[in-house]
């Protein structure tokens, strides 16, 4: 028990670990975060249906959506934005991780009629010749990426927009790790029972990596019959930070929010947004 305790309460290297494909290969964890995404009294996996629908009529304002605007999703979830920039017009494709949200998303497609290319995969291995007008990856997706990963994704939005194209994504700022605290709690059958339908203790670690401004929110789920463990890192920006990985590759950032619904940049905020172009 003693060395058990011991693992549980290590503190990783900043992205030593990654748990991504653990955590939505495994069939109950990945339908409870299905149900996340569809809750919407929860601004947890997803936002609200209100926001996101006052996203959507910016979005479409500010890129000038038709039926001739190719537009990708990185961690589409259930189709919560590709359905409604769908009913806009425009030509989508959603790819995430999780097979319950792409057969969700596909199931609505259907329903509403709307022909949206769903692709059940981890983006990161993503190859495609399409070209696009607008890549988005939303609810900061970004964040949970190493350097490397992310150094990958950029290259790769660049790689499959058209010459002024555009990426508009979101991040958590360097407040929001400012108001996290490091601590370490265990509770029975954790998030309502989110994580398995047996009995579970669940630990949780929160470190934090000043140097990095990383957070990590370590679980360790031990059930009778096994224990695993699920990484959740976060990566903070600043404006300044965030702009020197895209201006790397080639893009110019040309605008920046408090959110992808294109409110008013403020320094205070938690989260903020940019839209970042090709240049042609």
């Amino acid at each position: 028990m003693f060395y058990l305790l011991e693992q549980i309460n290590e503190r990783p290297k900043p992205f030593e670990f990654y748990s991504a494909e653990d955590l939505w290969n495994d069939e109950y964890t990945s339908q409870q975060m299905l149900n996340y995404h569809l809750n919407d009294e929860i601004d947890v996996s997803s936002r609200q249906i209100k926001f996101i629908e006052h996203s959507v009529e910016w979005i479409n304002s500010q890129f000038g959506i038709t039926k001739d605007t190719n537009i990708i999703d990185f961690g589409c979830g259930p189709g919560l934005y590709t359905t409604r920039l769908a009913k806009k017009g425009a030509n989508v494709t959603g790819i995430d991780f999780s097979s319950n949200s792409i057969q969700y998303a596909k199931k609505t497609a259907d329903e509403l009629g709307l022909k949206i290319d769903y692709l059940n995969q981890n983006y990161l291995e993503f190859q495609t010749d399409k070209k696009f007008d607008l890549v988005l990856m939303i609810m900061c997706d970004f964040c949970a990426l190493s350097f490397e990963q992310r150094k990958l994704m950029v290259n790769k939005f660049y790689s499959i927009l058209k010459p002024g194209g555009a990426v508009l994504l979101d991040v958590y700022s360097l407040n929001a790790f400012d108001n996290r605290e490091e601590s370490a709690t265990y509770e029975l059958n954790q998030l309502d029972s989110f994580w398995s339908a047996d009995k579970y203790y669940a630990f949780v670690n929160t470190f934090k990596y000043p140097d990095e401004k990383v957070t990590l929110d370590k679980y360790t789920i031990v059930e009778a019959a096994r224990t695993r463990t699920v990484y959740n890192w976060l990566q903070h920006f600043t404006p300044e930070t965030l702009q020197a990985e895209f201006t790397a590759v080639g893009f110019e950032i040309t605008n920046l929010y408090s959110n992808v619904a294109g409110s008013q940049f403020l320094p205070t905020s938690d989260e903020f947004a940019i839209v970042a172009k090709k240049n042609v």
